[in-house]
């Protein structure tokens, strides 16, 4: 594979985990998926964020960096390569959403001090996913915790998504805008998909 760590990314119920999954599996790369399902917080933080911001913020960086150490530091040329459909600037890309304060001040000296000791990745892909669409996928997949999640949030963790891309142009970056395809059940969509994640490209930002 050309790159050696890909990270999919984008917002809820883009389809990173779709996408992460098919990839390494193709590609004979190690699988590195988000650990979020035994968080308690989570639910908790969608019915009282107000309450639950901070806790779950912070349980879900420490988690991030955990698995990353793990996977990331101890490689060498002969390992595989990664797909993961998360990196560790998810979490401040979420907590300066729903956090505010001394919370989001105290939050971003522990994020400072841990970022610097994990690889960025060597290709980032966005999948770019209207809200309607977001929220399409959000009910298909019919986790409870997830229905009341508003239009404004997905809306404000895009926009989050955004202003991280556009102040980190020295990560090569691919956004891809998947209104119109469907990689998950179209192998042309797919593979098309595939191809151009895969190409070579200097570092920037680029935009299909």
């Amino acid at each position: 594979m050309r790159y050696r760590y890909i990270a999919i990314e984008g917002n809820i119920g883009a389809g990173k985990t779709s996408l992460a999954t098919r990839l390494a599996t193709e590609s004979g790369s190690t699988l590195m998926l988000e650990e979020f399902s035994d968080n308690p917080f989570l639910p908790k933080f969608y019915n009282d964020a107000a309450r639950y911001a901070f806790p779950l913020e912070l349980s879900f960086l420490s988690e991030r960096f955990s698995q990353l150490k793990r996977e990331l530091l101890n490689r060498d040329l002969f390992s595989p390569g990664i797909v993961a459909d998360y990196f560790i600037s998810k979490s401040n890309i979420f907590a300066k959403n729903n956090l505010t304060g001394d919370e989001l001040e105290l939050f971003q000296k522990v994020f400072q001090i841990i970022e610097p000791t994990i690889p960025q990745p060597d290709m980032l892909v966005y999948l770019y996913l209207e809200v309607e669409n977001l929220q399409r996928n959000i009910k298909m997949r019919g986790r409870p915790y997830e229905q009341m999640i508003s239009d404004e949030y997905l809306e404000k963790i895009q926009s989050q998504y955004m202003t991280f891309i556009k102040q980190h142009r020295k990560i090569r970056t691919l956004i891809i805008n998947t209104n119109e395809i469907d990689f998950v059940n179209s192998e042309e969509d797919y593979q098309w998909m595939k191809k151009e994640i895969l190409s070579s490209r200097e570092k920037g930002v680029f935009r299909i």
